[in-house]
């Protein structure tokens, strides 16, 4: 025992966890007394130890408690030396206090919390604000403080105009500063009532709850999370999810029994009810939309126990209707945890009664999500782009059509001009569907949408070109020839440009010209540290730079507004059209005149002066195979000879993802065309390249 004891009042992790695992190894066999060590415990409470001693004492109680050989003399004992030691200065052993504390709910029932209550609130009342004002924190430290938060954007100007020149400390030091106890104390206020279960329904009153609101939306994330686990604590523990320990028998002496308190709620009165759920429930629906990650992780394992234990259908209703909004856009969220847990809740709660609830909640799911559109965060933007989206594709088009031009379309547009790329994206896309589902209403609005369309269709991220063509796709099958005579011209005229790309060799004016340069001068243009310094910097809390809403005041009108974007390269102009092209094949309406561009594909990838041309005929190969699939074999033989030399050259080159594409691109094409034909028009072409197509076209790729 009392190796173990040193061991579990080491300043060392492995050595406490070594301790520990040696105590209850001991306690399971039955060597030495139980009581022995329960007095050595008690002193090792003393809150004049050392840290390392209080917290090897509070982990040695919860070993002896969850073994069940602690006496209820020994468990009063305990509960006053955690009161002591609930404000300690070590934050280990106040979250060592929390546990124990939550040990003795479930092992001697609520009285537990009675005793200690009063204390624990305190404490989280105490703590809710900081002083600032009494902070060690001069004027030149907010001064730097505020450069540095300023020097992580170029654009000054637009922080100005967000955010005030001479921060406040709250502001700046809210998601920074410590709160002292006030997480360990909420952490052990959710302990006491995992521990005390259902039994802790007759402590939740209005009192009680307006407490944790205000925990709710303080302005530490770090907090708001805290609370939101507490109230999934609250609920699991309300609808019996928490299996309480707590003993028949009634509580030790100094232990106040739950009939003693005055201003418990009367029974049967819980979170569930009316009285209690409506505001209860308002608070959950404003976490589930809460700017952090964590929070809305939080939130949305509170509301899941929540709805799911409503049993009356008009109170499950009522709740749910104040929920339902941000629910719904969680299914869409980029953090996967939260994505994914909120996708199954999706099924649990709603069923295949999805389509009808939406529905049923058209107004309010539209004005949560115009909201959303408006959000600080990017991510939440992007999610509200993308259930807009669904909106148009899955909700009967009468529900919408009343709030397309009205709110949704004019929130996709704002996005549409956004900072970030993926909100740019999602905007498009859903753009490009709400045009396909509504063309009458989309009408007036098309001037505008061209011009994003074609600004996207030049992003500098690829997988934007590519969502834009799809979008563009569904206005030529909205609007018929009034839109593919239009794009087709744009695409003859972009495609054609190519051959307009700077040579990016000159800026490496120290290299010779001549042929047989080009792998120096990739490898001039790699090292070129011009390309690697002073880039934007990202945050670790968030998966892009802060970034503007769209919609905010830029130089260079909406398709230039993000200063996050440089101007389109002509290639990069081209290949969005490569990929408008391969769109344009697969909507019967424009496939002749789509069919038409092809020769100025083939010509575009014989340009290949410059650094990014194998990015250009990386995107050709994958194209190539939905381009032949759209034509139909007949129209596409008659130009496959135009790429077949682009399609080798590529292959034979020394970019890896180009060489991998145009050998996919030439087994589909085989697999399509038959291997016979395509080594045929290989052979006729250059009898050389049958050596380099005879090695990629294994039976097991055809």
């Amino acid at each position: 025992m009392e190796e173990a004891l040193q061991l579990m009042c080491s300043r060392i992790r492995l050595d406490r966890d070594k301790g520990e695992s040696h105590l209850r190894e001991l306690l399971h066999t039955g060597s030495g007394t139980a009581e022995s060590l329960q007095n050595d415990l008690l002193r090792l409470l003393d809150a004049d130890l050392s840290w390392e001693q209080n917290l090897g004492g509070l982990n040695g109680c919860k070993v002896i408690i969850e073994s069940k050989r602690a006496t209820e003399e020994f468990g009063s004992s305990v509960t006053t030396f955690c009161l002591k030691l609930l404000l300690d200065e070590e934050p280990r052993v106040r979250f060592a206090v929390g546990d124990t504390l939550g040990l003795m709910c479930g092992w001697l029932g609520p009285g537990v919390y009675v005793q200690v209550r009063d204390v624990v609130l305190q404490t989280i009342r105490d703590n809710l604000t900081r002083d600032f004002v009494n902070l060690r924190i001069t004027d030149d430290d907010i001064a730097k403080l505020s450069t540095a938060l300023s020097s992580a954007t170029s654009d000054s100007t637009a922080i100005e105009a967000s955010q005030p020149s001479t921060p406040a400390a709250e502001k700046i030091l809210h998601d920074t500063a410590g709160w002292k106890a006030l997480e360990t104390s909420m952490k052990c206020l959710s302990a006491m009532v995992k521990g005390c279960g259902v039994g802790f329904d007759a402590y939740i009153d209005q009192t009680f709850l307006d407490l944790i609101y205000v925990a709710l939306t303080h302005v530490n994330r770090f907090v708001r999370e805290t609370a939101f686990l507490l109230c999934g604590s609250l609920v699991q523990g309300s609808a019996g999810e928490l299996e309480s320990t707590s003993s028949s028998e009634p509580p030790a002496a100094g232990v106040a029994s739950p009939s003693s308190v005055g201003d418990a709620v009367a029974a049967g009165t819980n979170i569930f009810s009316r009285g209690l759920g409506v505001e209860f429930a308002s608070h959950l629906a404003k976490g589930l939309a809460d700017n952090w990650s964590q929070v809305r992780w939080a939130a949305s394992v509170a509301t899941r126990s929540f709805i799911l234990n409503v049993t009356d259908a008009p109170l499950r209703k009522e709740y749910l209707t104040l929920m339902l909004p941000p629910m719904c856009l969680n299914r869409y969220y980029v953090a996967e945890g939260v994505r994914i847990y909120s996708q199954e809740t999706w099924r649990r709660i709603v069923g295949g009664d999805g389509v009808s609830l939406v529905k049923e909640h058209m107004d309010s799911m539209v004005k949560f999500y115009v909201s959303e559109c408006r959000a600080d965060n990017h991510a939440v933007r992007e999610a509200a782009c993308s259930c807009i989206a669904e909106l148009g594709a899955k909700v009967d088009a009468d529900a919408v059509r009343p709030h397309v031009c009205e709110s949704l379309l004019p929130a996709l547009i704002d996005c549409f001009k956004d900072d970030s790329w993926p909100v740019r994206d999602a905007a498009c896309i859903a753009s490009g569907n709400f045009v396909k589902c509504f063309p009458e209403e989309c009408r007036k609005f098309l001037p505008e949408l061209y011009e994003l369309f074609l600004a996207n269709l030049a992003d500098n991220i690829p997988s934007v070109r590519q969502g834009s063509a799809s979008a563009l796709a569904s206005v030529a099958t909205a609007y018929g020839d009034e839109a593919i005579d239009f794009l087709c011209s744009t695409a003859k005229t972009r495609l054609t440009a190519v051959k307009d790309q700077a040579d990016e060799s000159k800026k490496y004016s120290s290299l010779e010209s001549g042929p047989a340069t080009f792998g120096v001068v990739k490898q001039a243009h790699d090292n070129d540290m011009s390309l690697h310094e002073n880039q934007l910097m990202y945050s670790c809390g968030s998966l892009a730079p802060k970034m503007g809403r769209g919609g905010q005041v830029h130089e260079g009108g909406c398709s230039g507004a993000s200063k996050f974007r440089r101007a389109a390269e002509p290639w990069e102009l081209g290949d969005g059209c490569v990929h408008l092209v391969s769109e344009l094949c697969a909507v019967k309406a424009a496939q002749s005149k789509a069919a038409a561009l092809l020769p100025d594909v083939a010509e575009a990838c014989r340009v290949r002066h410059y650094t990014h041309h194998f990015a250009f005929l990386e995107s050709v190969c994958k194209v190539l195979p939905a381009i032949m699939k759209g034509l139909g074999k007949r129209p596409f033989k008659q130009h496959l000879e135009g790429f077949l030399p682009s399609l080798f050259y590529a292959l034979d080159g020394n970019n890896n993802l180009a060489s991998a594409a145009a050998a996919e691109c030439l087994c589909m094409l085989a697999h399509f065309l038959g291997p016979t034909i395509l080594r045929g028009r290989v052979e006729q072409l250059d009898p050389a390249l049958l050596g380099s197509l005879n090695k990629i076209l294994d039976p097991r790729n055809i």
